[in-house]
């Protein structure tokens, strides 16, 4: 039988050591800021079912490696221009995970949002639908 060793719990944890968490109070004075982009890492069916934060940037969270590296067949020509990312995911987990990989890439500038697109919904931030312009 496998036995994990190191759960999601600690996973976050420690991935909170190395990428910087902010609350959702400086999300909302970060958001519109030039040379901050929000990076949404949530699937596209919880974009559908729950809208988005107005001007992030969606990158499905098994692709954002292959969207960061200049070197990949993948890579997105956002992530090659010298931004602040600020990643959020539904509940700040997923973003945990994803912003330490991005810090272990190499960027410096990486945040993910505490509580994710749940807790600016819970305080009323800015959702716009998703497809809706």
């Amino acid at each position: 039988m496998n036995t994990i060793t190191k759960g999601i719990y600690q996973l976050v944890e420690e991935a909170n050591q190395v990428v910087e968490e902010i609350s959702i109070a400086e999300a909302r004075e970060l958001l519109g800021q030039s040379g901050v982009q929000f990076v949404d890492i949530r699937d596209i069916r919880e974009l559908n079912r729950d809208g988005r934060i107005p001007g992030a940037y969606h990158c499905p969270r098994g692709m954002l490696e292959f969207w960061v590296d200049p070197e990949s067949p993948y890579a997105k020509p956002i992530f090659q221009q010298d931004l602040t990312f600020v990643l959020f995911c539904a509940g700040g987990m997923r973003s945990a995970l994803a912003g330490r990989a991005l810090v272990e890439m190499g960027l410096s500038k990486v945040k993910h949002v505490h509580g994710g697109f749940s807790a600016w919904q819970a305080v009323g931030g800015p959702v716009k639908l998703y497809g809706a312009d």
